[in-house]
């Protein structure tokens, strides 16, 4: 039942037996919905899973920021300028939360993004694909916030408080980055028949990656089943998909843009959309690393990274300057 970390192989049995009773009252908490705090006893297991996943989106969150500020010079009016910056201002603070959440479990900063520049830490593949127009913001905003949304709320009830916390405010401004998302494709989709033609665009390659975003499917997700048993995830990657598709759908029709799939129907017995086939082909070979720009993308993280370490070290020397005052 417990993992593999807790066998008398590994430890004495006295030692054993402790952490077997350890791990069972941890067992009992997730399964009561408590949260597990930092000084909290856990599984080594646990700490790890919550470790890849919360880098992962904080890498997430940091990478997004490439894509959209690719067009912050580029936006058509001060207000587009102001309502993009403001996005991607709340993107970085939101991976700042997330590595300070991850910080508690005991990995570094340090750590975890020399783990993304040397290619072993992944963040979502959605940020791999380039931004051709800027139809692009719109999409997603509407579509790529707002499939982080249905991801991350649920993240709000995680079982480990800090990451739940860090939650809170984040879904709030992802619900601000969809509604301007939405807001700026409606005005293109209403637009003249060249700004239609450049939504619709959008909506054909960002559509796909977007389903993507949940995951592979339920049967092929290695770490799904025991994220769930402990409360990290609540719902399936097969699941959440199909609430975004369900959601979306009515939205695109509400735009008068057509979804590029040519199986989508509505399942009055599932009370569902049926869809079509996702080339998952496609999604592992975007997590290897062979993404349109993904090559581009961590390029320019380790450019930031070192190129900005003056400002690191500034705020170091100045953080140790102000604790020998205080001391004196």
């Amino acid at each position: 039942m417990y993992t593999v970390e807790l066998s008398k192989e590994n430890f004495g049995d006295g030692e054993a037996v402790l952490d077997a009773g350890r791990a069972a009252a941890f067992e009992a908490r997730v399964a009561a919905d408590e949260f597990i705090e930092p000084k909290d006893w856990m599984p080594e297991a646990y700490r790890k899973t919550l470790i890849r996943q919360i880098s992962q989106h904080a890498h997430s969150e940091i990478v997004g920021m490439l894509p959209e500020g690719n067009w912050l010079t580029r936006a058509p009016s001060l207000r587009r300028k102001a309502i993009l910056l403001a996005k991607i201002q709340d993107e970085c603070g939101h991976g700042l939360y997330l590595y300070a959440a991850a910080e508690t479990l005991g990995v570094s900063r340090e750590e975890m993004t020399e783990a993304l520049h040397a290619g072993r830490a992944k963040y979502s593949t959605i940020f791999n694909y380039p931004t051709l127009s800027w139809a692009d913001m719109g999409a997603i905003g509407w579509l790529v916030d707002g499939a982080a949304i249905l991801n991350q709320v649920p993240l709000q009830r995680t079982s480990y408080g800090p990451y739940a916390r860090a939650m809170v405010r984040i879904c709030k401004e992802e619900s601000f980055h969809q509604r301007q998302g939405f807001e700026n494709m409606m005005q293109l989709a209403h637009g003249t028949k060249a700004q239609r033609k450049m939504a619709q665009d959008a909506l054909n390659r960002w559509w796909w990656p977007s389903l993507m975003m949940f995951g592979p499917p339920d049967d092929n997700s290695p770490n799904s089943a025991q994220s769930m048993r402990w409360r990290i995830k609540r719902d399936s990657n097969d699941e959440l998909r199909q609430k975004f598709i369900d959601v979306t759908v009515p939205q695109a029709e509400i735009l008068g843009l057509t979804i590029p799939d040519p199986e989508l129907k509505w399942n009055a017995e599932r009370g569902s959309y049926d869809y079509g086939k996702i080339d998952w082909e496609e999604f592992y070979a975007v997590v290897r690393g062979e993404g349109p720009v993904a090559k581009d993308r961590l390029k320019a993280r380790v450019a930031a990274w070192e190129g900005q370490a003056w400002v690191r070290e500034a705020a170091l020397a100045h953080a140790a300057k102000q604790t020998m005052k205080a001391a004196a």
